[in-house]
């Protein structure tokens, strides 16, 4: 049960930090992710992003056009094994971009690893969410 609870501790840490970056500040995402190479993440943006230092920026970029919204994760599921855990549930709330606010509303699929007895983040997959991708194509067309 203790891995559990650490895992749920973890998640809860990640959207704690994914708030804070929907409010402009991306500092706290720097704790939550493994360091190295061999993460992953696949955005409601899209892409996918290879790397700490890539995912990271990524999220930087948003953080800087970001001005309110509240995530949350509705319907979450654990699996949790010795070292990895994998979650999965819905992203719900909203996200101000720029001005404009995106309605949030996606599967999303955590994957958690364990090293030095941490549990931090080493895949996050959400479903493309089209209203930021429509904000984004406008702020795009408006430069």
């Amino acid at each position: 049960m203790t891995n559990l609870n650490d895992v749920r501790r973890a998640s809860a840490t990640f959207y704690d930090a994914l708030n804070k970056m929907a409010q402009g500040d991306d500092t706290a995402m720097q704790d939550v992710w493994i360091k190295g190479d061999g993460v992953t993440a696949q955005h409601p943006i899209g892409g996918r992003d290879i790397g700490s230092d890539t995912i990271l920026a990524s999220f930087n970029q948003v953080a800087k056009i970001a001005g309110g919204g509240e995530i949350r994760l509705e319907g979450q599921s654990i699996n949790v094994g010795a070292d990895m855990a994998v979650e999965t549930g819905m992203e719900v709330g909203t996200l101000t971009l720029a001005g404009h606010e995106a309605r949030i509303e996606h599967r999303v699929t955590n994957v958690y690893q364990r090293q030095g007895g941490v549990w931090k983040l080493a895949h996050h997959h959400t479903d493309l969410s089209p209203s930021m991708l429509e904000i984004l194509e406008r702020l795009t067309e408006a430069a």
